[in-house]
């Protein structure tokens, strides 16, 4: 399949690992992949925080961007974030119904309709829950919640997760409920996301896991940061990474700082598919 990456301005910022993963790991299965240079925010945070207004033009430039999957270019788009595939889903439509932009409306549901998360395209599309990764570590998933509420991804996640030779998955306790990050959410109500990212990490140091994963580094981030300012230990990536490790190329960590300085130099959709995961 020939398939188009929607990187995130999150993994594009902070996260490239994410975009590369997702990248190695579609290569590895044999299909190929496109980063559309033109893409961008997909608005999710100005519809979030009530700017709809603001938002139009954003929507407008994540269409012009994808839509060629519509036109045959592309058989499917692949995000590695459920949030951000959830405001395409649920909100891109509907913000440009109400400015009166019926044509754009219609395009952005179409796409919407093309667009999955990674355990969406793997599990659903592609057919595979074996992606030939090996990761011999134990792991505890975080089902984040447009992934879990919006999506409704379920399972898949976990699917791929129990395929991965080596891993031992471990159930997180109370495993649905919130992270605290909800965007701007953690800025505006900052002790209210602090408590909830506290009961969070205490259910994931109960583990014994010395690794946390899921499908969003959005979540990750708010997690990983408590996580590491209550010195737990616990590292976080993303379940791409996980699935890009390999016996010949296994994860290597690295500093987030390193991560950071990365993504402001190079970008995650100009490195996809060149660079090694955690290298």
């Amino acid at each position: 399949m020939r398939i188009a990456i929607f990187a995130t301005c999150l993994s594009d910022a902070l996260f490239p690992q994410a975009a590369q993963a997702t990248v190695r790991v579609l290569e590895r299965l044999g299909h190929e992949v496109d980063v559309p240079a033109g893409q961008a925010c997909c608005g999710q945070m100005h519809v979030n925080s009530g700017y709809q207004g603001q938002a139009l033009p954003v929507i407008r430039n994540h269409v012009r961007a994808f839509e060629p999957v519509l036109d045959g270019e592309w058989d499917a788009v692949v995000a590695p974030s459920g949030s951000c595939v959830a405001a395409t889903r649920h909100q891109q439509g509907m913000v440009c119904r109400r400015a009166g932009d019926e044509r754009l409306a219609r395009r952005a549901e179409q796409l919407a309709g093309r667009t999955y998360e990674l355990s969406e395209l793997l599990v659903d599309v592609l057919g595979v829950t074996d992606v030939g990764a090996w990761f011999p570590h134990r792991v505890t998933y975080h089902p984040t919640c447009h992934s879990l509420r919006m999506l409704r991804v379920g399972d898949r996640p976990t699917r791929l997760l129990r395929a991965v030779a080596g891993l031992e998955l471990v159930d997180l306790p109370e495993a649905d409920q919130c992270c605290g990050f909800g965007g701007t959410f953690s800025l505006k109500n900052s002790e209210t996301s602090a408590a909830m990212v506290a009961d969070k990490c205490a259910n994931v140091v109960s583990t014994g896991a010395p690794y946390l994963t899921a499908g969003d580094w959005s979540c990750l981030m708010n997690i990983s940061g408590a996580l590491d300012r209550g010195g737990s230990g616990v590292r976080s990536l993303h379940l791409a990474e996980i699935l890009a490790a390999t016996r010949e190329h296994p994860w290597r960590p690295e500093p987030e700082v390193a991560h950071v300085g990365r993504a402001a130099g190079r970008g995650a959709g100009r490195s996809a598919g060149r660079a090694e995961v955690g290298a």
